[in-house]
């Protein structure tokens, strides 16, 4: 069997371009741009349109709305201020996030939001960074009083209502009790966006202008950001919801006048980057790399190691577990992978055809961006099709299938 110098085969990069090309052909996927990196041997795939009925190509620079594979880059401006001791992992969030100072906890998460105790402990650095600091989305705790207070608050992206400027949505969230003590049990997305909130206050300027500062521009990362410029606005495709009883392509987000289309309110880390397949290349096999670009040192090894191996104990994994294993109708089988680091997922152990150790991440819009350091291998998987269907999903695990099968050294 070919291969090239970085162990891919010719014949495995043929099948994954076969069974990306029928999830198109299939008529559910309009389009898609597919990147794996292994080396410094790159290979990418665009298929298929911008819309679903047809109108231009998607192209190798096709920007995406990444959705929440934002978390693990974002994440990398809250390491850059660790190496630098302007955090400490252990320290109270108080000083920074005054509005979260003397929390109440709710007696029982699904409680009226009157009933609580005081928090045995201030919320920490460490807290906000694994996502335990007691407050985020449950998905199988949807109607309780807490989970209906953060939707009506606009505390979390993809509602009507854009999510307010930073130092409002502060001021709500400090509104609300925690659902669980801190520390105590790991919840999804409000941390990744408090972490954007934190890095800002930290270092004294927007988060955007840091990351661009700090992370982007030392990676080339070019068309990475909170919104795509007018210039660009053409190279951003409609992203689609599909009907769940009907597969009909319903639109979501138009591209122009769009919600992508100006600079928001609120940057979101846990999900408001814009970006292409190469610009994320540029981030994960920094990441593979120890934290060095082509010679230059964005992140120490030590935070690298830290981001990408997993920080939970297996009662904090708890809830993860449980959503995997009892609510695959709503994960499509996501979260099966045993271990988050910071801002990422970590596989700890053989579920599927990954290593242990892969990390990365998948995102509501059809996204989906992993790198493997066991067999030193990126995948970043682009679709304009949320995850109201399993359709994306399906293409996201079909592509993971085929691609370790690529590997032959």
């Amino acid at each position: 069997m070919e291969t090239g110098n970085n162990g891919l085969s010719a014949a495995g990069l043929r099948r994954v371009r076969e069974v990306l090309a029928r999830h198109v052909e299939s008529g559910k996927i309009p389009g898609l741009v597919a990147l794996i990196g292994r080396g410094d041997e790159t290979h990418v795939e665009a298929i298929g349109t911008m819309r679903h009925d047809g109108g231009a190509p998607m192209r190798r620079d096709t920007i995406f709305r990444m959705a929440s594979t934002s978390k693990p880059v974002t994440i990398a401006a809250a390491m850059v201020l660790l190496d630098e001791c302007r955090l400490r992992l252990d320290d109270p969030v108080d000083p920074w996030l005054p509005e979260l100072a003397d929390r109440r906890v709710l007696k029982r998460f699904d409680g009226p939001l009157d009933d609580t105790v005081p928090a045995r402990r201030p919320i920490t650095v460490r807290d906000v960074l694994t996502s335990t600091f007691g407050l985020g989305m449950d998905m199988t705790s949807l109607g309780t009083p807490i989970m209906d207070a953060v939707f009506e608050r606009g505390l979390t992206p993809n509602l009507p209502e854009p999510m307010p400027e930073p130092d409002e949505w502060m001021r709500r969230l400090g509104e609300l009790p925690l659902m669980h003590q801190p520390g105590e049990r790991w919840q999804y997305q409000i941390s990744s966006d408090l972490v954007g909130v934190l890095v800002s206050r930290v270092a004294g300027q927007s988060f955007e202008e840091f990351l661009r500062e700090r992370v982007f521009e030392p990676l080339g990362m070019i068309d990475t950001g909170f919104h795509v410029p007018p210039g660009k606005i053409d190279r951003l495709p409609v992203l689609y919801a599909p009907d769940p009883g009907t597969g009909q392509f319903l639109v979501w987000d138009e591209a122009e006048s769009g919600r992508w289309s100006e600079p928001p309110a609120f940057q979101g880390g846990g999900g408001g980057l814009v970006s292409t397949a190469d610009d994320y290349h540029a981030y994960f096999r920094m990441l593979l790399n120890g934290g060095v670009h082509e010679g230059k040192r964005i992140l120490s090894r030590p935070a690298v190691e830290l981001m990408t191996t997993n920080r939970l104990t297996p009662g904090q994994q708890a809830a993860r577990d449980a959503m995997a294993r009892d609510n695959v109708h709503v994960s499509h089988g996501q979260g099966q992978h045993g271990g988050w680091g910071f801002g990422m997922a970590v596989r700890t152990y053989r579920g599927d055809y990954a290593s242990v150790g892969q990390f990365g991440w998948d995102g509501g819009s059809g996204t989906a961006t992993y790198a493997d350091p066991a067999m030193r291998l990126t995948g970043i998987l682009l679709t304009q099709v949320g995850a109201s269907t399993p359709d994306s999903t399906r293409l996201i695990h079909d592509f993971w299938t085929t691609l370790y099968q690529a590997v032959d050294d």
